[in-house]
């Protein structure tokens, strides 16, 4: 990235981060205020400091030194009391920013399409709602205040410094074209350090993060020592990355110790000369020694806030790439309503493929599933099963043709609309941290505990949910891994009930549970399915055979439909095959 390049991604970075702050301007202005107020009493110090040598210590005036003694005395308290209430200010409306882009940030995260996910691992965008926020932390908090207070601070001591002696404010600035020239040097090589800091970051948090919810795959297989070394690599990569920074900070703070020693120098040197020759009064001395001391202090804060804005547009930058993220399922401007759902799902010539360069996955599929019809669709893996349901509840969109609930096309309604028609149970069930209850209602206020109650009764999940400690209020750990398989998957049987949807969808909702576990989930499905359309993916035929209709997939295309029997009768058929498959498994296992 060439310079005038970087330059202007750091201005419409800045831009878009004031957008967060603009909310609370008022309150940035009169942090600013107070830092101005804060910078001046701090820079009148010297000069009083000049004023009681020369007019009153040399005269032996002490009534006029108390005077000024006083004055000084309420200059710092003045600043103290200022920096106090700068201080929570600035905290305060930094904090309140982070806090609306958090929210930002994790909305636009939920409003991405399945698609982006599978692009980008959970451990990336864990670093940009967590740590990359965080490092804006303290840019937005005080460092745009400080950094023009810092300003304003060597503003005023320049005005100071030249109006007691302009020959000696030049000799102190002549070693300003040293610290210019270390100060762009350490800009351009920060920089790009940053990135890499905080890319070194995301690679850590998705590695930790991905082994961790593998851990009993690594242990099983033993493969601890390997993963170490391949997180040793990883983890080499962040301390190099960050030692490559600290060496830049290595050379550039020993330049501006040394300059501004350099400066205090020639202040002496020249100074004390001029003072001999009384050019210049021993006052105006000791107030520039003040003024050099002062000078190069916020210097030195504006590159340790310039450190900090480094940091933060790196941060910036991918958390914006985030938030500028298009969604690829777009919602319609128009949104049609179903005003009396029934349920009715038609299929017609549908091609669809996960990514441009590949190839079809679904090929001219079409089926209809009338209302209250029981759908199952089989196959190998692979076949398109489970694509059909990412494509019907639009989590992506169809290359060609349409899909269609209760005539209306899916692409006419809102996401809200048609996924509120649908209740899904996964085979990998998902469940939060917190309550059994919140995680069947996941918060709809419409919802009630007793239809909560009501619809556990229905899918046999009451009685274990009865003897957990504090019932339906019991807390769940992480994914309910205080829970069992089956008892998870109880779980969100209800939260599917409970919601009263017109369509059921079932994606091998009994395959990872034990025999005991698989009768209570089958009765739990037949008392949902009914009455409702219901669309069940499933390996073991035996849970499919009363479907009304049964597709067979075959490489992403529908080879075969019809009942079980019909399909059973089928000379060489798919069906068959995977039906004489499954049944001579059952013969060797008994």
């Amino acid at each position: 990235m060439s310079k005038k390049q970087s330059e202007a991604v750091d201005t419409t970075l800045i831009r878009r981060l004031y957008f967060f702050l603009k909310p609370y301007r008022w309150y940035v202005l009169l942090a600013i205020a107070l830092t101005l107020s804060a910078s001046y009493l701090g820079t009148i110090r010297p000069k009083l400091t000049q004023i009681a040598v020369d007019e009153y210590i040399k005269t032996d005036d002490y009534e006029g030194l108390w005077w000024i003694i006083t004055l000084l005395g309420g200059a710092l308290l003045g600043e103290f009391i200022l920096l106090v209430f700068n201080t929570y200010l600035t905290r305060w409306f930094g904090q309140n920013t982070l806090y609306s882009l958090r929210n930002t940030v994790f909305k636009k995260i939920q409003s991405l399409n399945i698609q982006f996910f599978d692009k980008n691992p959970i451990g990336r965008l864990i670093t940009r709602t967590t740590s990359d926020i965080e490092a804006l932390s303290e840019l937005l908090s005080d460092g745009v205040v400080t950094i023009i207070g810092d300003l304003f601070r060597i503003i005023f001591i320049l005005y100071f410094m030249f109006s007691m002696s302009w020959e000696l404010s030049i000799v102190t600035l002549t070693v300003l074209p040293i610290l210019f020239y270390a100060t762009f040097w350490f800009k351009a090589k920060v920089r790009v350090t940053f990135l890499e800091v905080r890319d070194k970051i995301s690679q850590l948090n998705s590695f930790v993060q991905e082994h961790i919810n593998g851990m009993d795959v690594v242990q099983l297989f033993n493969r601890q020592e390997k993963q170490q070394e391949k997180f040793k690599k990883i983890n080499a990569g962040h301390r190099d990355a960050y030692i490559e920074t600290i060496f830049y900070f290595a050379i550039f703070w020993p330049i501006v110790e040394v300059t501004a020693s350099l400066a205090m120098a020639l202040i002496v040197w020249y100074g004390g000369a001029r003072a001999l020759m009384d050019g210049v009064t021993f006052g105006v001395l000791l107030a520039f020694i003040q003024y050099a001391r002062q000078f190069f202090r916020p210097i030195q804060g504006l590159s340790e806030k310039f450190n900090t804005l480094q940091s933060a547009l790196a941060s910036s930058e991918r958390i914006f790439g985030v938030l500028d993220t298009e969604t690829q399922v777009k919602e319609t401007e128009n949104p049609k309503t179903i005003e009396n759902p029934q349920g009715k799902i038609e299929f017609e010539n549908v091609w669809f493929k996960y990514n441009p360069d590949e190839d079809y996955v679904l090929k001219d599929v079409s089926f209809t599933a009338e209302s209250g019809d029981d759908i199952a669709i089989v196959g190998a893996t692979g076949a398109g099963k489970t694509t059909i349901i990412n494509i019907l509840l639009r989590f992506y969109d169809i290359e060609k043709g349409s899909i269609k609930l209760d005539g209306v096309d899916i692409r006419e309604l809102s996401l809200y609309e048609l996924r509120s028609h649908f209740g899904l149970v996964l085979q990998d069930n998902t469940l939060f941290s917190g309550t059994i209850l919140d995680n069947i209602t996941l918060g709809h206020p419409d919802i009630t505990r007793d239809e909560v109650i009501e619809a556990a009764h229905k899918v046999e999940a009451h009685r274990f949910i009865e003897k957990l400690p504090n019932s339906y209020d019991y807390e769940l750990q992480e994914r309910g891994a205080s829970l069992s398989m089956g008892q998870r998957q109880l779980i969100c049987f209800v939260r599917a009930l409970v919601y009263n949807p017109e369509i059921l969808i079932l994606d091998e909702a009994t395959s990872s549970v034990d025999s005991e576990t698989e009768a209570l989930v089958t009765q739990a499905s037949n008392l949902m399915m009914e009455g409702r359309t219901s669309i069940v993916i499933a390996h073991r035929l035996s849970t499919i055979q009363h479907a009304d209709t049964i597709l067979v997939m075959h490489k992403g295309e529908i080879r075969e439909s019809g009942s079980h029997q019909e399909l059973i009768l089928k000379d060489k058929g798919i069906y068959k095959k995977l039906y004489e498959l499954q049944y001579k498994d059952q013969l060797v296992s008994k």
